[in-house]
C-alpha cells in the first residue's frame, strides 16, 4: 500500500503553515489566503528550514578564545550618509534590504548608489521588475548616472537572473523590488510567501559565494512594515527603512538590524532636482533663528553619533468642548499627555480646558526622553505668550514625579549649540569641564522652570 504523502497548505498573508486547508488566517485573520504547497516546495521549505541548522559530524565545539575572526571587506558607496548607516561602508557579500513609502526615494537612491560604484570601475548590475529599462534610463539621465559599467536589466524571472550573474563579473547586484520577481520552483505568485522566501534565499546563497553585495528594495504594508514574512528580515544583513514626508525635502534613512556595525546612526538626505543626495549642512534644516515667538523652544537631540538642533513648537488654545485635544506631530502623544498632567499637578496649570498641539519641525522624530525640558518650555511659553530667548536650548528629560534628569552626551550636544552661537543653555546638570562661549542654567525641578522663564 502506497505511503499517504503530506500535505500542507500556507497562508500567502502571513506564512503561517497548516495540515489542513482553513476559510481564515488563525494567525493574521485574513481570509482565503490558504493554498496547497506541492512535494517540491514541500522540500524547498525543509532545505531552507534546515539550512543554518544541520548538523555535520565533522564539526566540533571550540573555545571562543581559539576563533579566528572573519576579516570584513568594506568599499564605499560614494555617499557619505549611507557608508554611515551601513557602519562605514558596503560590505562584500552582504544582503540588505531597504524598505520605505512609496515615493520616499528607494529607487533613486539606489540608482545614485550604483552610478557611484559604476564611476568607481565597479561592474554593478540593476534588476528592476517595475520598470523598463528606457524608464531607468530617464532617471538616470537625470541623477547622472550613467557609466558603462552600469547594467540594466528588466526582468522578473529569478533564473534568468542568476544566469546574468553567472555570465559577467558583477561586484553589486541591485533588485528592484523583491515582490515582483519570481521563481519558477515556486507556484505561487510573484510577492507572495513562499515566492519572496524562496527568492531572498537563493540570493543570500549566491550573494555569500561570489561574494557579491546584494541590495534588495522591499514594498512596505499600511502598517509601515516590510511586506512578506517576518523571516526576510531575519535572513538578510541589513535593514534600512526610510522614514520623511514624501511633501518634504528631507529623508531619513535609519538602520533597524546591521551584522556589520551599529543601528543607531541615522543618514539624512535631501531630494533635490538631481535626485536624492546627502544632505551636507543639516545644522539648519531643523530650526530658525529668526524673531523670538511664543510657543517655540530650541534643543539637541542625538541621532546615532550625531547631535542635531531641532525646534519644538507647541500652540494652546481654549477649548469649547468638555474633552479637550492632544495632538503631537514627529514626538510620541503618549508622553506628551503624561507630560501634560505632569503640569497640572506641579504647576496648577489648568491644561484640561485648552487643546495643546505640538510639532517638532523639519519632519524629523524624536525617539529619545531629552527634549521633554523643550516641549514642557515652549507649552508654557504658548499658554503664557510669552516668547522665550532664541540664544536658548533647553535639554533634560523630565520624569513623572517633576524632577529633570541628566541625558547622554550632554557635553556634545553643548558643543554642538555652541558651534550654532547658542549663548544660554537650560539643563539639569553641569557639563564636566568648563564650557566657554555658552552659559548653563541648572534647573533640576520643573517648578524651578517657571522661575527661570
Amino acid at each position: 500500500m502506497k505511503k499517504n504523502k503530506k500535505t500542507l497548505f500556507e497562508c500567502q498573508a502571513c506564512g503561517h503553515q497548516s495540515s489542513k486547508w482553513m476559510g481564515k488566517c488563525p494567525s493574521c485573520g485574513a481570509w482565503d489566503e490558504f493554498l496547497e504547497l506541492n512535494q517540491k516546495q514541500i522540500e524547498v521549505l525543509k532545505e531552507i528550514k534546515n539550512s543554518g541548522s544541520s548538523s555535520n559530524l565533522t564539526t566540533h565545539a571550540i573555545p571562543i578564545t581559539q576563533v579566528k575572526e572573519d576579516k570584513i571587506s568594506r568599499f564605499s558607496s560614494g555617499d557619505s550618509e549611507l557608508d554611515l548607516v551601513l557602519g562605514g561602508g558596503i560590505v562584500s557579500g552582504s544582503l540588505t534590504l531597504i524598505g520605505g513609502s512609496p515615493g520616499v526615494g528607494k529607487s533613486t537612491l539606489l540608482l545614485k548608489i550604483a552610478g557611484n560604484l559604476a564611476k568607481d570601475g565597479k561592474k554593478i548590475l540593476y534588476v528592476s521588475g517595475e520598470e523598463s529599462a528606457g524608464q531607468i534610463k530617464l532617471r538616470s539621465d537625470r541623477l547622472k548616472s550613467n557609466y558603462d559599467n552600469l547594467y540594466l536589466m528588466s526582468e522578473i524571472r529569478l533564473d534568468n537572473i542568476l544566469a546574468e550573474l553567472s555570465s559577467g563579473k558583477y561586484e553589486a547586484l541591485i533588485v528592484d523590488s523583491i515582490q515582483t520577481i519570481y521563481s519558477e520552483k515556486i507556484s505561487s505568485a510573484p510577492g507572495s510567501v513562499s515566492q519572496v522566501r524562496e527568492i531572498t534565499f537563493e540570493l543570500m546563497r549566491w550573494g555569500k559565494d561570489n561574494s557579491i553585495a546584494i541590495f534588495i528594495i522591499g514594498h512596505i504594508t499600511k502598517e509601515g512594515s516590510i511586506a512578506g514574512p517576518r523571516v526576510l528580515e531575519h535572513m538578510v544583513d541589513t535593514v534600512l527603512y526610510f522614514e520623511g514626508d514624501n511633501s518634504k525635502e528631507l529623508r531619513l534613512l535609519r538602520g533597524f538590524k546591521n551584522r556589520f556595525g551599529s543601528t543607531s546612526e541615522v543618514g539624512i538626505f535631501e531630494m533635490t532636482r538631481e535626485g536624492l543626495v546627502s544632505a551636507k549642512d543639516i545644522s539648519k534644516k531643523f530650526f530658525t533663528r529668526g524673531n523670538s515667538q511664543a510657543g517655540s523652544a530650541i534643543t539637541v537631540i542625538m541621532e546615532g553619533s550625531r547631535p542635531i538642533v531641532i525646534e519644538v513648537q507647541a500652540l494652546v488654545s481654549d477649548n469649547n468642548y468638555s474633552n479637550p485635544k492632544r495632538s503631537a506631530t514627529g514626538y510620541e502623544l503618549n508622553r506628551l499627555t503624561m507630560l501634560l498632567a505632569l503640569l497640572e499637578r506641579k504647576l496648577d496649570l489648568p491644561f484640561n480646558q485648552y487643546d495643546v498641539f505640538v510639532n517638532i519641525t523639519g519632519g524629523i522624530k524624536i525617539t529619545e526622553t531629552s527634549a521633554d525640558l523643550a516641549i514642557i518650555a515652549a507649552i508654557i511659553s504658548s499658554f503664557k505668550n510669552r516668547p522665550l530667548s532664541s540664544d536658548t536650548i533647553f535639554i533634560g528629560e523630565v520624569s513623572l514625579i517633576g524632577d529633570i534628569r541628566d541625558v547622554y552626551n550632554l557635553d556634545i550636544r553643548l558643543k554642538e549649540a555652541k558651534s550654532q552661537h547658542f549663548k544660554k543653555a537650560v539643563v539639569p546638570s553641569t557639563p564636566n569641564g568648563q564650557m566657554d562661549g555658552i552659559k548653563c542654567f541648572k534647573v533640576d525641578e520643573v517648578s524651578k522652570l517657571i522661575d527661570w522663564m
